[in-house]
């Protein structure tokens, strides 16, 4: 994959632009996520489609316990990088009066993306000021897969809750990190910035014609309503084949008999319950009534589907399995399952009449992300032992196997950052800043604000949690880290805030080419 190194060098403070002196080393790198409108589109309509399934299957980023870090040794003062500066944030969310609570700020979300195993993981993020009010800030173990490329359907949902993406999902269009990262899994640089596309919300679904069915790029589904056979030969005659859509369905007749029937037959499928299904010989060539024919699913439905099968199932109505995913007691996600054994009969056939009724998804663009939710500010090269708050959503357990956090809602810690940078064992990293915190494995890619305002929800990101490390020994999460934030991130983050993207989805809610 081609990738881009181009030197950049961050310059000044609060309201300097960044500068490119001709004499600097490349060392960052960018990579394509999903570029084009229509790959985008497709990629959040993964998470979306079936009522968010995607979403509430995914797992947090796991960090393996016994991975859990230890400080090796305080590294030299953090070393002198050039002159601090910063970029002020966007899109205050003022609360009137003094408020005695932790305001979490309208800018953090989960970014949501597959690995290489296909399995769904999340990690935590936030939206930060730039250029064209669309990028993202997370740590860059959560956009690059370690010793390989970038994630797969990576997306941003900012305020994400069970499911739910109030703001929208917007599909990474370009990735942008260190060149020390991306090449030797350097986590000094573990950040990443993400340029996404316009937000994807699915707002409903109309009926069209059979014709802009069929040219539609994005969801889409048929009904069919049953009719008598007069309906549909009065609708036929009157309509022809421009419509209203009409079909003929042929049911054979149910009367069984055995595989060594000598009259004309059809193999069907009788469904039953998964033991009788397992109970029920393994299918062969002779085809013999009562052996395995196929078992369909897990297939995802809605929570209400799910409710409404399972009092069918108490009555002895519904033959299939019905399954949920749980997390911490709670249902994420639900399946059904359905099992079917072979059954001869005759080949008889009985004429179904049906109007065809076609409908498309209705998607809308809900504008930039900064638009949407605001930016936080950047700052780079600041002192080290200032206050932060950093936010995150912890799920993972602690190393002892305690679990205190659900990845459901997200959490904080405060306090003011160590005063010299450290080494960790565990990762390559000689020079990170590290805060006291109990946070664990979710929490990765959550932003360290500096001067966070309670009232505007706002604050300078300065770092991101990327490593979780237990200090004392006693097989808890006490510290977390982060990589400083440098010349070199003002530089990532310089190039990435250029970053061009545009809407996903057309003026009908189409999927754009």
């Amino acid at each position: 994959m081609k990738r881009l190194l181009i030197p950049l060098a961050a310059a000044g403070l609060a309201g300097a632009a960044l500068a490119a002196p001709a004499a600097a080393a490349p060392h960052w790198v960018t990579d394509p996520l999903a570029p084009k409108p229509a790959d985008a589109y497709s990629t959040a309509l993964f998470w979306l489609d079936a009522n968010g399934a995607a979403l509430k299957k995914a797992s947090q980023f796991h960090w393996d316990s016994k991975d859990v870090a230890k400080l090796v040794r305080v590294s030299a003062d953090k070393p002198d990088d050039g002159k601090p500066g910063i970029v002020a944030p966007i899109g205050a969310a003022t609360t009137g009066g003094k408020v005695k609570n932790v305001n979490l700020p309208k800018t953090i979300g989960k970014v949501f993306f597959v690995d290489r195993k296909g399995d769904y993981r999340w990690c935590s993020a936030t939206s930060i000021q730039s250029r064209h009010r669309n990028l993202v800030a997370t740590a860059g173990h959560c956009v690059y897969e370690q010793g390989h490329d970038v994630f797969a359907k990576w997306v941003f949902v900012p305020g994400y809750h069970q499911g739910k993406a109030p703001y929208g999902v917007f599909s990474g269009a370009y990735a942008f990190t260190t060149y020390d990262l991306d090449t030797y899994d350097d986590y000094d640089g573990d950040f990443a910035f993400v340029a996404v596309h316009n937000g994807f919300e699915l707002t409903g679904s109309r009926e069209v014609t059979k014709g802009e069915f069929s040219s539609w790029a994005g969801d889409k589904w048929t009904k069919h309503e049953e009719i008598k056979e007069d309906e549909y030969k009065t609708g036929f005659d009157k309509y022809g084949a421009g419509g209203p859509y009409w079909s003929k369905d042929f049911d054979v007749t149910p009367e069984k008999v055995g595989h060594d029937y000598t009259g004309e037959k059809i193999l069907t499928k009788v469904e039953v319950t998964e033991k009788q299904y397992e109970d029920a010989a393994i299918g062969t060539a002779a085809n013999v009534n009562g052996e395995q024919y196929e078992k369909v699913g897990p297939t995802a439905i809605s929570k209400e589907k799910y409710q409404e099968l399972s009092k069918l199932k108490a009555d002895g109505k519904f033959l299939g399995q019905l399954d949920a995913d749980v997390n911490n007691g709670a249902e994420i996600a639900w399946y059904e399952t359905h099992y079917y054994v072979k059954q001869w009969v005759k080949a008889g056939k009985t004429v179904r009449y049906f109007r065809d009724h076609y409908y498309i998804g209705v998607a809308k663009d809900t504008g930039k992300l900064g638009d949407a939710v605001g930016g936080q500010g950047m700052a780079w090269n600041q002192p080290l032992n200032q206050p932060v708050f950093a936010f995150g959503y912890p799920g993972d357990e602690h190393p002892d196997g305690s679990k205190p956090y659900t990845g459901v809602t997200p959490k904080y810690c405060y306090g003011k950052t160590g005063t010299k940078s450290y080494q960790i064992n565990t990762v390559r990293a000689e020079t990170h800043q590290v805060l006291k915190c109990s946070m664990t494995g979710g929490a990765d890619g959550g932003p360290w604000l500096l001067k966070y305002s309670n009232s505007k929800r706002l604050g300078y990101v300065n770092g991101v949690t990327s490593v979780f490390i237990d200090q004392d020994g006693n097989d808890r999460v006490d510290m977390i880290s982060s990589p400083l934030f440098d010349g070199e991130t003002a530089d990532v983050y310089n190039k990435a805030q250029y970053a061009e993207t545009k809407s996903i989805i057309g003026p009908k809610g189409e999927m754009l080419s």
